[in-house]
């Protein structure tokens, strides 16, 4: 193989051992971890399929660019509200949804996520429409740089922009796996469990199954909502775009990576799919831009295949928990 040949690959390796890239990749990481641990206590302890995870990550992220922005709100103080105000859209959607089959439900789930990106992308004097909002993380950037020079006061000199979202985003995303992990095994957990299983002998045993989904979904839209603010701090701009069906399929491929009823797997399998995707980035090929990036959405797809054939748990799940009850 000549030298020629051997560049791409050279440059590849280069681009793997710069700390921006994997700055990065560990922000989309933490994000999507957040993201899919509300997706895991839907789907891989109470059986609920959510198909509209990013809805609330909309909501979320939008409540807070709107307060701030349009209504001089602190950017701290708006973060409990607009995760109070997208529980409140995830109740409006589970009260009536909830009790229909999981398939009609799930259906219902994406539907609404439609309906918020269409309403952010119309009403255009409250959510900016396709242009956006930007301007809400001002009091971010002042933490921001006091974490920064934190760190160049232990000897780095110059502390790549993200890494203090980096440190962040991942706190969060751990302690919110800990609180979930410690929560599953409570009797409140159990009953999940049960839910999930056999919803009929759950009701015989007399507890209100319909109440243990609306407060599952509840958990999965307040994870959903402090995602959506990672968003939009990590891109300091959000319009519809940012929040396409997508996103969620992304996130259940880092919940199929990780696997069901494994809070932990989850964070694993989000390290992976993002170091897999951004990674495939630098692959150089006689491509244009748009083949390139329908080649790494292949290759990933490719990938989930073959696991999904070898090891159709993931790689922390067990076969036992794909058994879900009708």
């Amino acid at each position: 193989m000549s030298a020629i040949e051997l560049l791409p690959f050279a440059v590849t390796f280069d681009a793997l051992t710069n700390i921006t890239f994997w700055t990065s990749v560990g922000v989309l990481a933490g994000t999507y971890t957040i993201f899919a641990l509300g997706l895991q206590i839907n789907v891989g302890y109470t059986g609920v399929i959510n198909f509209g995870q990013v809805g609330f990550a909309a909501i979320g992220a939008y409540t807070m660019a709107i307060l701030v922005s349009d209504h001089g709100w602190s950017f701290w103080a708006s973060l409990p509200v607009a995760v109070a105000v997208t529980v409140a859209f995830g109740l409006l959607i589970g009260l009536p949804a909830l009790r229909l089959r999981a398939d009609y439900f799930a259906i219902t789930t994406i539907a609404a996520a439609e309906a918020i990106r269409y309403t952010a992308q119309n009403a255009r004097e409250l959510t900016g429409g396709n242009q956006g909002k930007l301007g809400f993380g001002n009091e971010w950037d002042d933490v921001s740089d006091k974490i920064e020079g934190w760190l160049e006061s232990l000897g780095w000199s110059d502390p790549e922009t993200l890494f203090p979202l980096l440190m962040v985003v991942w706190g969060v995303a751990i302690l919110s796996a800990l609180l979930l992990t410690l929560l599953q095994r409570t009797p409140w957990g159990r009953v999940l469990r049960a839910v999930r299983e056999d919803e009929d002998a759950a009701r015989a045993l007399g507890k209100n199954v319909f109440v243990y989904k609306l407060q599952s979904l509840s958990i999965s839209a307040t994870l959903g909502a402090i995602s959506g603010f990672f968003i939009a701090l990590n891109l300091n701009f959000i319009n519809p775009d940012v929040f396409q069906p997508l996103v969620t399929f992304l996130g259940y491929a880092v919940l199929i990576l990780g696997g069901l009823a494994s809070y932990w797997g989850v964070a694993v399998g989000a390290i992976i799919f993002w170091t897999l995707l951004e990674g495939l980035r630098f692959i150089e090929l006689p491509l244009d831009d748009a083949q390139i990036a329908a080649l790494r959405f292949i290759l990933v797809g490719l990938a989930l295949i073959l696991l999904m054939v070898f090891r159709p748990q993931g790689i922390f799940g067990k076969r036992e928990e794909m058994v879900l009850g009708e």
